[in-house]
């Protein structure tokens, strides 16, 4: 209802829905909708406020804010956040939850997208503001304070949080919201918590609240000083190596690191991020680095002398708990558009967008290359490793076939535009170290959080995302089991995903369990395979089937392993055991523990 004075008189609900609408971003002069949809469980606390305005907006303004009906709270935030992945954090969903359990079932799919900086909003339902009885359902009686509600377990996993208690706090915390979902160095969970009574509150907002807004996703470029001292740092180099992460391809740098890598000679490892960043037949990518990388990566990365982090956090994954570096003078150079990362490893940082840091490095570095003996040595150890990718595809082991077998079947039938999607359990570290990237988008492990359960949500989410791609969720019978319940929603709206269901189910005893016959029972399409010809046959079948999801079961014997990373993780060992096998284990741990380097000493020093 628009009044005489300037002003849209409309409930809180409404007047988010209406808001959420009108924000875009643009990046390189293209404009992508911020909210392509949002997401919801209804009941208690959110029907009335949040509800009503997405069925108003639907009813009345078709295509103002996509509605969809997710099954389980949790599982609708990965889908989000898959979707907002596969959009290079450009366009994103909000998500809405009654008040209560549903509020913080979200709290789980809330972690996994601060952790790995993805933009998500959650809109849960809160207490009344009002207090007209207390305990109301759903209420957390916390003696020191009566502000406090369970939507507090937002705080610590949220980039920004705060709760609405008014109407006229609505203005300020949406833009400051927005503004935390499109800051590329800090983006994550954005929490806006609704009091169930302040959803259903009218207030005269003012009109320009809901005029389009633009958010410009900037490209800092690298201080001159910085960008010099890393490119003597690199030309004084003969082994230097390139760790690309995700930010590689959230900044779509793929072709300027390519440039770089063809001009200087440098090679590529990749974190599980940035797997795709520079294709795998491309003669210097070595592929994964870390606990869960390719032996080529982790021997390069083992004598590389100066190492360039580009849009890496250098976790413990792709570090091996910081051993994979072991030459005693190495040095870092740290390209990432978050300040925190460039100051890890003592590097020599460069707050920048990872396109136009590789524009000016490649521009500085001018001809300098490295020693034709050094591009050799990567291409061999490339070439061999890709020859042991190809063993581990073909082994034919009896009577159920390796996990990396299933692999290879499904990166046949997936390439070159399709999108492989997993999260969860050892099928992760062979996909890192055995699938071959052809497209940046082809990769989609979700390894910053690693939540067992995403494959199939977030799979959603990001065949929404790119709905001319084949989406191939791979889960183990584990993940499967944890949170399936997305079935339904793709078999509702006809979204075709093929889920493979690698089950690795263990010799001896097992339980009675079909889960084929469980995903069938939820109106799924369901192929089942027992060798690797019916597999591969199962997945054609897949491909052209167009009536919804589709999910292709195979038992895989998980005893047989993937070629070596050569690589370790710090996983502790009891220091004292009666048990000789764990004090041998013990002995082993701490001869690794003593490679294991703090990279304390600042560059100039070493």
């Amino acid at each position: 209802m628009v009044t005489g004075t300037g002003t849209v008189r409309l409930t809180v609900g409404q007047a988010i829905v209406r808001f959420l609408a009108a924000q875009r971003t643009e990046r390189d002069g293209i404009e992508h909708q911020l909210f392509a949809a949002c997401a919801g469980v209804f009941g208690h606390g959110n029907v009335a406020g949040l509800g009503q305005a997405l069925l108003e907006a639907e009813l009345l303004r078709p295509g103002t804010l996509r509605y969809h009906q997710a099954r389980n709270e949790q599982a609708m935030v990965h889908t989000a956040v898959g979707f907002a992945r596969m959009r290079n954090r450009l366009s994103t969903w909000a998500c809405t939850s009654l008040i209560g359990p549903g509020a913080t079932n979200m709290v789980t799919g809330a972690a996994l997208a601060t952790i790995s900086r993805l933009p998500v909003l959650l809109l849960p339902g809160d207490v009344f503001a009002t207090r007209p009885a207390s305990p109301v359902l759903h209420e957390l009686e916390y003696s020191g304070a009566g502000d406090v509600s369970v939507n507090d377990a937002f705080r610590p996993v949220s980039v920004y949080f705060d709760r609405i208690w008014r109407p006229g706090q609505l203005p300020s915390a949406l833009l400051a919201a927005t503004r935390a979902l499109t800051d590329p160095a800090q983006t994550g969970a954005v929490t806006l918590a609704l009091p169930q009574d302040v959803q259903a509150e009218a207030w005269d907002w003012p009109a320009e609240l809901f005029a389009d807004r633009v958010w410009r996703i900037p490209r800092p470029p690298p201080e001159t000083v910085a960008l010099i001292r890393a490119v003597q740092l690199i030309r004084g180099a003969s082994r230097p190596l390139i760790v690309a992460g995700g930010g590689v391809i959230y900044a779509e740098a793929t072709d300027e690191l390519r440039w770089l890598v063809e001009a200087a000679g440098i090679p590529v490892a990749e974190t599980q991020a940035g797997k795709g960043a520079l294709r795998y037949d491309h003669p210097l990518a070595l592929g994964a680095i870390g606990i869960s990388g390719t032996a080529a990566a982790n021997q390069m990365a083992r004598q590389a002398d100066v190492v360039i982090g580009i849009g890496t956090r250098y976790s413990d994954v792709s570090t091996a708990s910081r051993t994979a570096f072991g030459h005693p003078g190495v040095r870092f150079v740290n390209i990432n558009i978050a300040a925190p990362d460039v100051a890890k490893l003592s590097g020599c940082p460069l707050v920048a967008d990872a396109q136009i840091a590789l524009r000016e490095l490649s521009r500085a570095l001018g001809t300098w290359s490295t020693p034709d003996a050094y591009r050799a040595e990567a291409r061999r150890r490339a070439a061999e490793w890709d020859q042991a990718v190809e063993r581990a595809y073909a082994l034919g082991h009896q009577p159920r076939p390796a996990q990396s077998e299933v692999i290879g079947a499904v990166n046949q039938a997936a390439s070159p535009a399709g999108v492989v999607v997993c999260a969860t359990g050892s099928i992760t570290g062979d996909l890192h170290k055995l699938w071959r990237s052809v497209d940046p988008k082809g990769y989609h492990v979700e390894y910053g959080y690693s939540c067992t359960g995403y494959e199939i949500a977030g799979g959603l989410g990001v065949k929404l995302a790119a709905p001319d791609r084949e989406v191939f969720v791979l889960a183990g019978h584990g993940s499967y089991l944890m949170m399936a319940q997305e079935l339904v929603t793709a078999v509702q709206e006809r979204i075709k995903l093929i889920v493979v269901l690698a089950d690795s189910r263990l010799d001896g005893d097992v339980l009675p369990v079909d889960l084929a016959a469980n995903a069938q029972s939820l109106g799924v399409r369901v192929l089942r395979a027992t060798t690797m010809a019916e597999f591969r046959d199962a997945l054609g079948e897949a491909r052209r089937w167009a009536g919804g999801p589709v999910l292709v079961h195979i038992e895989t014997d998980p005893a047989v392993a993937a070629p070596d990373s050569q690589a370790w993780w710090d996983v502790p060992v009891a220091e004292v055991s009666e048990l000789d096998s764990t004090r041998q284990a013990r002995a082993d741990y701490e001869r690794a523990k003593a490679d294991q380097r703090a990279y304390l000493a600042p560059p100039e020093s070493r």
